[in-house]
């Protein structure tokens, strides 16, 4: 990495059978971001978070086909691994060795304040694993184990971005080496955050109160990227409405969560604005608005499912991706572990 160029990094938990809020709330922007940097000579990584899963009840072989199920989304999705690096962090365990690095200068009280920890653990934090409560200090390792300048945070992870720079300015205040001109040299990049676009949050079909999930025991309440043309048409047809007809503008949308969702769908696939869809289609029932959103999201998801059919059926293509993907992040990763271990003082062959 040169000093004029900047390096974005972005993680993903293997969650398997994707859908429309998935797309929307993420991976979309990742193609954009890639789209972007690289085209001006940046790097971009994206990484599957698999050891993140263990720190939760997890069954070993669904982890297994769900890591190989998102890759197949993210290709499908435009994520090109001959422009970024993707990878599954299992394969490179610098991220692991990182980690335990930091947990000498990470302190418990700052990831006793971390909201994702008392959520997750809830009452019975005597009973949650070791690496739940560690979580963050992992997260801070796979960035600084790049030298990542950037990295997309959303609300819920402002706070573990924060904790990242706290611990690499702390090991680079306690550790640093000094130059050939008596300098400190720090051994940690502090990323800053990107703000990506805000996404449009995506309820279930069924309910306008609650937000799309595979957890869901209705397949009817979400699109997922494997459907077909004739399935998304039909959840559509049967997402749940009101009886009134569309307002002229998004404050006639307020006390009427199922409505919003479905204009804010329409208008985030579409590229457009909410106020741009309420002017096209002010009056009009959604007898007449859902055939046209089923369009939309057909035309738009078509080709994203028909590609990731395809690439989730060839297993040695998936498990290509990530071994080359892997090698690559290896090599980048190289240096700053070596740096961080010779800041510590420990002896390595």
């Amino acid at each position: 990495m040169t000093d004029a160029s900047m390096r974005v990094l972005s993680g993903i938990q293997p969650t398997g059978q994707l859908h429309l809020g998935n797309y929307l709330g993420a991976i979309r922007n990742w193609v954009a971001m890639q789209d972007e940097w690289t085209a001006k000579g940046h790097e971009c990584l994206y990484f599957l978070a698999d050891l993140h899963a263990i720190s939760m009840p997890h069954v070993p072989a669904e982890l297994a086909a769900s890591t190989r199920e998102m890759v197949a989304a993210l290709v499908a999705c435009g994520i090109d691994p001959a422009r970024s690096v993707l990878f599954n962090q299992a394969q490179v365990p610098a991220h692991a060795e990182l980690q335990w690095l930091l947990t000498g200068t990470a302190r418990m009280g700052w990831l006793n304040r971390m909201t994702q920890w008392k959520d997750k653990a809830g009452k019975n934090r005597e009973g949650a694993s070791v690496a739940l409560f560690t979580y963050p200090v992992l997260q801070a390792a796979d960035v600084l184990l790049y030298q990542t300048t950037h990295v997309p945070v959303g609300e819920d992870q402002k706070q573990h971005l924060e904790l990242a720079r706290d611990i690499a300015q702390k090991f680079n205040n306690d550790f640093a080496p000094k130059d050939e001109n008596g300098e400190d040299a720090p051994v940690f990049t502090l990323p800053e955050p990107i703000i990506p676009p805000e996404a449009a949050r995506i309820m279930s079909l069924r309910d306008g109160s609650a937000k799309m999930s595979k957890s869901d025991p209705s397949d009817m309440s979400r699109i997922n990227l494997t459907d077909d043309a004739d399935t998304i048409m039909q959840k559509i047809k049967k997402a749940k409405t009101d009886p009134e007809p569309l307002p002229g503008d998004a404050k006639g949308l307020e006390g009427r969560p199922e409505a919003a969702n479905l204009v804010g769908i329409y208008a985030a696939m579409a590229g457009t604005s909410v106020a741009a869809v309420l002017a096209q289609f002010e009056g009009k029932g959604f007898g007449a608005f859902k055939p046209a959103l089923g369009e939309v999201l057909v035309e738009q998801l078509a080709p994203i499912a028909a590609r990731y059919r395809a690439l989730r059926e060839d297993r040695a293509a998936l498990d290509a991706i990530l071994r080359t993907g892997a090698a690559k992040a290896r090599a980048l990763a190289v240096p700053t572990l070596e740096k961080a271990y010779q800041a510590l003082g420990l002896v390595r062959g």
